[in-house]
């Protein structure tokens, strides 16, 4: 071996502790070491770790706390969570919620967070600083971030459309369009003027994913606005993007304070909220209650993306992580169950509405038929009551219910294009209304977008190459990549696809990035030491709850949803609903086999790349002068991957050396090994 060089090596606070805290023999506890490769033309050699650009930093404590508030409140707390509390008893869906959202929540949270401050560096090069065999996790991390981004713009691009068409008077989804003899259109009439203009006027729906049809150049060109937008928002990192997070962030709150007042003097809203949140305790007897609320809690909270570790790393190093992951947490459930609130509120009166609609035409076929007197108001339900079941399919009556109405409410798209712009049309003064709605549901999707693509991003930069190239010009290649794949949604079968990204792309990928994060930073990193780091950074020493959860009930809740979103996905064979014009109504298909084949081309692209870096490094078939942080590993004290070469080193040294220079840092060339 070359002869060794001994230099003093400043620290800079981005070393990072060992994986082996256990004392050497001449007690000391180790040495820091920097693994330099040799001058290439694709990788920079750094001999001085401090001599690296400092790392961009919030401006201000309210602008990360907003960052991380958009990012983490998005869509689904407006049109997820109250779905999943109707649908899961109602107020008792809290218990799990919070529940789920203490054990599982807040633990990996504070893991994200508190490893990227500590770390200073993003997804990337936070797992192969911990340990070089650990780089996979980045990888499949940033791949499935970019599925996500991918499908995520989309929704913002039908928000755009909306958004635009909420500017007309009447509102275009208030009637349905009438053919060349005066009546209206027959697939209109079959559904609802709502469901019409979302399936054939803003997405031209395709029978099946086996025939999508050409471009809808509509939709086309909403794509690229929201592209460019999301492009001139994040290509400075949070130089742009944190001055846009006090709109994204804070007018949501606006909006729905707005729609709360107004909605609370709705006739109807308050049956709305007492269908909602009446709870049916034996629902919580149901395990996949449970589940659906560890899932929630998943999602809502935007983990696994490597965005929080992103965010954490701008913060300065005695940030007080604890009480931010704290106070997010709170915001997070607080906001779902405000949304709720105003959610069904609006739905309570949309259903008063229809259930007098019904009642109205009910009581003018009984009158024409004569069996209720032309003003006899008071006896309709006694005239209803009266009448058998021969006679109530004979006289094409309707069933007049408003629990039955509050039963039908839908989620994701189903609730913010269809459900919920019904009930804006009966409104005064819709489309005021309606651009509120749409410009909350822009504000929501770009702070979530932001963040996504932020997390991936700051993963792109852990990379040196890439590191030499401007953010700019880098974060333009990305969204125009994002842009062209994004022509797969502009067809009739965008829809479907964005379906299948969702139910595929970022479920299974997450959750396995999610448990491994959990595992290399407890297990591997060291429970014990990652307590001390944030101590160190805090002030705070977590206790028990911190430790059991991070150690058993969050590793044994995340394997759960794991295991159960597997046999979900094998036992129910895989559908999605196809918007059938002939029938006026939604019909469930089976995935074709070559969409399929794609989806799990997707779940394989995003957890394969842990296991291959993992073996490629163990065999040494990946170099490490290829690793990430500009090609060097640091380390506070010897680790599991180097004490084997150091203590060898140590045995070549000269006897008349000092002991307390064991306490130097030590540089070695890969050359030097290679040799």
């Amino acid at each position: 071996m070359a002869a060794t060089k001994i230099i003093d090596a400043p620290r800079n606070g981005h070393e990072m502790a060992p994986l082996n805290t256990r004392a050497r023999g001449d007690g000391t506890h180790g040495v820091t070491i920097v693994l330099t490769a040799p001058q290439r033309n694709s990788v920079q050699s750094v001999d001085i770790p401090g001599n690296e650009p400092e790392r961009a930093a919030w401006s201000g404590k309210m602008q990360f706390f907003l960052s991380i508030i958009g990012y983490s409140v998005g869509l689904g707390n407006i049109w997820r969570f109250p779905y999943l509390c109707q649908q899961n008893g109602g107020g008792a869906f809290l218990i799990p919620f919070m529940v789920m959202l203490i054990l599982e929540g807040i633990p990996l949270f504070l893991i994200e967070l508190g490893i990227g401050q500590r770390m200073r560096l993003g997804a990337l090069g936070v797992w192969n600083t911990i340990h070089p065999w650990l780089g996979g996790i980045g990888i499949s991390s940033c791949i499935v971030t970019l599925f996500v981004a991918l499908y995520y713009n989309v929704i913002i691009t039908w928000v755009f459309f909306y958004l635009f068409n909420s500017f007309r008077y009447p509102l275009p989804w208030s009637s349905c369009p009438l053919n060349g003899t005066g009546f209206e259109l027959e697939e209109c009439a079959k559904s609802s003027e709502t469901t019409y203009f979302w399936y054939r006027t803003t997405l031209d729906a395709a029978p099946s994913m086996d025939e999508p049809g050409g471009l809808k150049w509509w939709i086309v060109l909403c794509l690229m606005l929201s592209w460019t937008i999301v492009f001139f928002i994040v290509m400075k990192g949070i130089q742009s993007s944190g001055k846009v997070v006090y709109f994204t962030s804070l007018f949501p709150y606006i909006v729905l304070t707005i729609f709360f007042i107004r909605g609370i003097t709705l006739r109807g809203a308050g049956a709305g909220l007492m269908h909602m949140y009446t709870p049916k305790v034996e629902k919580l007897l149901e395990p996949t209650v449970w589940l659906d609320a560890a899932t929630q809690v998943f999602y809502s909270f935007g983990l696994a993306f490597g965005s929080l570790i992103a965010f954490g790393s701008y913060n300065t190093p005695k940030n007080n992580c604890v009480r931010d992951v704290l106070l997010v947490s709170v915001c997070n459930a607080v906001t779902a169950i405000y949304a709720s609130v105003v959610i069904f509120a609006i739905l309570g009166f949309k259903a008063t509405v229809n259930v007098d609609r019904c009642i109205a035409s009910n009581t003018e076929i009984l009158v024409k038929n004569k069996l209720l007197g032309l003003n006899d108001t008071q006896g309709y339900e006694q005239a209803m009551n009266q009448l058998n079941g021969s006679e109530f399919v004979r006289l094409q009556l309707s069933e007049c219910s408003l629990a039955h109405e509050l039963d039908n409410a839908a989620e994701g798209t189903g609730l913010a294009f269809i459900v919920f712009t019904q009930a804006i049309v009966e409104l005064p003064g819709a489309p005021f209304w309606a651009v509120l709605f749409f410009t909350m549901l822009l504000s929501l999707g770009l702070g979530s977008q932001i963040g996504i693509l932020e997390g991936m991003l700051c993963t792109l930069f852990d990379i040196d190459i890439i590191k030499r190239v401007k953010k700019q010009h880098v974060t333009g290649v990305v969204c125009l990549f994002c842009f062209i794949v994004g022509f797969i949604f502009c067809t009739g079968a965008g829809e479907y696809w964005l379906k299948m990204f969702d139910s595929f792309a970022g479920t299974i990928g997450l959750v396995v990035v999610a448990l491994m994060e959990m595992i290399a930073v407890i297990f591997i990193y060291g429970h014990e030491r990652f307590t001390e780091d944030i101590y160190q950074m805090t002030g705070y020493r977590p206790g028990r709850y911190w430790q059991w959860t991070w150690r058993y009930i969050g590793p044994v809740i995340m394997v759960c949803i794991l295991v159960s979103s597997v046999v979900f996905m094998v036992i129910r064979n895989p559908t999605y609903g196809a918007w059938n014009a002939d029938l006026g109504m939604i019909e469930q298909k089976s995935y074709p086999n070559w969409v399929m084949a794609i989806a799990l081309s997707m779940i394989l692209a995003g957890v394969l790349p842990m296991p291959i870096v993992f073996l490629m490094r163990s065999f040494q078939c990946l170099k490490v002068d290829l690793d990430i942080h500009q090609g060097s590993i640091r380390r506070n004290e010897t680790t599991a991957s180097t004490k084997e070469m150091i203590d060898n080193d140590d045995d070549n040294m000269s006897p008349d050396m000092p002991p307390q220079d064991s306490l130097a840092a030590t540089r070695f060339t890969i050359g030097d090994f290679e040799n």
